[in-house]
């Protein structure tokens, strides 16, 4: 199939599929007028990059994850580096979840006191009024 077909069935721009292939995570053949030819698996083989993107891996990381999966394309099977990757890979999630936890944190709070303050803001107004000689007339 065309770049174009292989794009429209994984809604994966043709431009990234063109990345995906300089950075040697998809290997189409070439025709004899230089156009790309992708296989079936091509489709699953985009479909699992965008998935380890949305992991967040890079693309180099990414290429050493399929390449650690065609040494046992056959059967899956237990591979020590990508089991080393994955573990460090959610570690390093975790890590995120408690700084942007904290981060969440501190805007709550943030946004408390702005609240608090926003409440507070006519009845110091009505007091500095109050203090600088205009005050209500009775």
């Amino acid at each position: 199939m065309k770049i174009s077909q292989l794009s429209k069935l994984t809604g994966v721009s043709a431009r990234s599929i063109r990345h995906y292939e300089k950075k040697r995570l998809i290997r189409p053949k070439r025709l004899d007028n230089d156009y790309r030819e992708f296989d079936e698996d091509a489709v699953e083989r985009v479909k699992a990059i965008q998935i380890y993107l949305g992991m967040g891996l890079t693309t180099d990381e990414i290429a050493e994850v399929l390449d650690c999966n065609d040494d046992y394309s056959e059967v899956y099977e237990y591979c020590e580096e990508m089991m080393d990757f994955y573990e460090d890979k959610l570690d390093e999630i975790n890590a995120r979840i408690l700084r942007l936890a904290a981060v969440k944190q501190r805007l709550e709070e943030k946004i408390g006191e702005m609240n608090r303050m926003k409440d507070d803001v006519p009845q110091m107004a009505e007091d500095r009024m109050s203090e600088a000689g205009y005050g209500v007339m009775n």
